[in-house]
């Protein structure tokens, strides 16, 4: 259970605690090629997670229409305090894309699923 970090401000602790409770995937618990949906508030986007913190993900008529590997750096609350390779209800994923200078920021996650490959 997360302890509220005292150099931390109550604002900062209390986004950790909610991110726990509305709950996300901590992707260096998944399995090599994971599936996972994440609907943000905008889009769905579907992502392949690879183990090396890479994954294919698609969704986006601009930067990704079709699969294109990226590096998922985790979610933020909408700032810059990013919390690395977990993707969280209610945050923005963070991804880097290759042809992209800067990191990419998506509108708050509604969900995410984890698919069965086998479906």
């Amino acid at each position: 259970m997360f302890q509220p970090h005292q150099n931390l401000s109550d604002h900062i602790n209390g986004n950790i605690i909610r991110s726990e409770i509305e709950g996300g995937v901590y992707l260096r618990d998944l399995p090599d090629e994971a599936e996972l949906e994440v609907v943000t508030q905008n889009r769905p986007y579907t992502l392949v997670v690879r183990q090396d913190g890479s994954a294919l993900i698609s969704g986006h008529p601009e930067f990704c229409p079709e699969p294109v590997l990226v590096r998922i750096t985790g979610s933020n609350w909408g700032g810059s305090m990013l919390k690395a390779a977990y993707l969280g209800r209610g945050m923005h994923m963070e991804f880097r894309h290759p042809g992209y200078q800067g990191p990419i920021v998506t509108s708050r996650i509604v969900d995410i699923r984890v698919r069965d490959r086998a479906a």
